[in-house]
C-alpha cells in the first residue's frame, strides 16, 4: 500500500516578473513499495519489508507540474526517509519556492546554503528528489526529453544484470535460475562480507555462467589487505571489476589498489559530485566510476560527472540505489543518453513490487525500456499516490 504523508508549502506571495515561471509550491508525499525476495538493505520484520522512498512533486506558477523520487536508505546512507521528509518540507521547499524555473544554478545554490555541503554535496539523495522534479517540469513544458535537451542521442533500452545476495551455494543456484527464467544473462555480487565466501561465489557463478559479464559490489566491506588478495583472485576468474572494495574514506588504499593495476577499481559512495571525482581521479585512486543518479543528486550533477568520465576515458558502469518509477527513469535517461555498453545493476525490477505511474516503465527480459516523450516521461497515477488505491 501506499503510505502518505504530505505537507504543502504555500508562500503568501509570488513575484511574477514578466512571463518568467517560478516555482509555486513544493510537495512529499511517503510511498512504500512491496519488497520481492530478499536483500540485505531492506531487511525488516518478518512480512513488512519495505522499500519507501519520498516521491517530490513541484508545481509552477502556470499550474504545470514536475515528479522526482527520492530514494533514500539507512544501511546505505546517513539519508532516511524520515530526514529526506523534513528537510524538503523545512530548509529546501521555502529556499526554492518563488525562483525562476530556469535559473537551475540559482535554485542549486539556494539549496546549497538551506544544507551545506559537508565532504561533498549535502544530503545529495534528498536533493535528487528537487532535481528530477525541476527537470521534469522544465523539459515537459519546452516539449523535450533528457537527452534532447543535452544535444544528444538516446537508446531505446537498457540492459540489466541480476543482482546476487545469497551466502549458501544453494541460493546462488536459486538465484542464476531465477534469473534466467527472467530472461537475465548477466550478474553483479555482492561481496565483502567473507572474502573466502566472495570468491568461492564467483568461481561457482563463473562455473554455472562462463559466458556471462560479472562485476562485484564490496559496498566497503574489505580492509586494505583482504581487498589486496580478493582482487587477485576475482581477476584471475575474469570478473570485469570491483566496486566499492574498501571504505569511502580510506582514500590511500585506492591508490594502493590501484596502482597494483591487477582489477579495474571502481568508486561509488565516494563520487558524489563532478568535483569529488576530478580530486580522486587526479589522484590515481580510481579506474572507473560505478554511477548513480539518486547518489549524485539528481540529473544535472551526474551529467557533469559523466561528462568528465567521457573526456577523461575512465570506465562507465551503472547502478541505482534499488529505485523505483520516477528515479528508476531518471537513470534510464542518463545511462541511455550517455551510450552505456556494461549491463546496469538496476535492481528495482527484480526486487520491488507496485507501481505509481499511470503506464509503469516496461521491462522486457533483462531489457528496461527508456521511457518516451518529454520530460522523465512518465506519469504519476494520483489515484495510487493518494492511497485512495493501493500500489498494485
Amino acid at each position: 500500500m501506499v503510505a502518505a504523508a504530505r505537507r504543502l508549502v504555500n508562500p503568501p506571495h509570488i513575484a511574477h516578473i514578466g512571463r518568467m515561471k517560478t516555482i509555486a509550491r513544493v510537495e512529499t508525499t511517503v510511498v512504500d513499495y512491496e519488497i520481492v525476495g530478499s536483500f540485505r538493505f531492506f531487511a525488516g520484520p518478518a512480512g513488512r519489508a519495505r522499500r519507501s522512498t519520498v516521491v517530490v512533486n513541484v508545481t509552477s506558477d502556470d499550474g504545470r507540474v514536475g515528479w522526482g523520487q527520492c530514494v533514500p536508505s539507512p544501511t546505505w546512507s546517513y539519508e532516511t526517509v524520515d530526514s529526506v521528509k523534513t528537510t524538503i518540507d523545512r530548509y529546501l521547499a521555502p529556499a526554492i519556492v518563488g525562483r525562476d524555473l530556469d535559473d537551475t544554478e540559482g535554485i542549486w545554490r539556494a539549496m546549497h546554503r538551506a544544507i551545506a555541503p559537508s565532504f561533498s554535496t549535502g544530503q545529495p539523495i534528498c536533493k535528487a528528489g528537487i532535481d528530477l522534479a525541476l527537470t521534469d517540469l522544465t523539459l515537459a513544458s519546452r516539449g523535450l526529453s533528457v537527452a534532447q535537451s543535452w544535444g544528444r542521442g538516446s537508446s531505446e533500452s537498457i540492459r540489466m544484470s541480476w543482482t546476487i545476495d545469497v551466502r549458501d551455494p544453494d541460493e546462488l543456484d536459486e538465484q542464476v535460475d531465477e534469473a534466467e527464467r527472467r530472461g537475465y544473462r548477466d550478474f553483479n555480487l555482492k561481496v565483502g562480507a567473507d572474502p573466502r565466501w566472495d570468491v568461492d561465489l564467483c568461481r561457482r557463478l563463473r562455473a554455472i555462467r562462463p559466458d556471462a559479464f560479472v562485476w562485484a559490489d564490496a559496498n566497503g566491506g574489505y580492509d586494505l589487505d583482504t581487498a589486496l588478495d580478493v582482487v587477485r583472485s576475482m581477476a584471475d576468474l575474469g570478473i570485469a571489476a570491483l566496486e566499492q572494495p574498501v571504505p569511502a574514506n580510506r582514500l590511500s588504499w585506492y591508490g594502493r589498489l590501484c596502482a597494483r593495476r591487477t582489477l579495474p577499481i571502481l568508486m561509488d559512495e565516494a563520487i558524489v559530485s563532478v568535483v569529488d571525482l576530478e580530486e580522486f581521479h587526479r589522484l590515481g585512486l580510481l579506474d572507473g566510476v560505478a554511477m548513480k543518479v539518486s547518489r549524485c543528486g539528481g540529473l544535472s550533477e551526474s551529467r557533469r560527472i559523466l561528462d568528465y568520465v567521457e573526456r577523461a576515458g575512465l570506465l562507465f558502469f551503472a547502478s541505482g540505489l534499488t529505485d523505483p518509477d520516477l528515479s528508476l527513469a531518471a537513470s534510464l535517461h542518463l545511462f541511455a543518453a550517455y551510450g552505456l555498453e556494461r549491463p546496469a545493476a538496476l535492481n528495482g525490477p527484480q526486487f520491488l513490487a507496485g507501481s505509481i505511474l499511470e503506464d509503469p516503465i516496461r521491462i522486457e527480459g533483462d531489457r528496461a525500456l527508456v521511457p518516451s516523450g518529454a520530460g522523465l516521461g512518465v506519469r504519476v497515477d494520483a489515484r495510487r499516490l493518494e492511497g485512495r488505491s493501493g500500489v498494485p
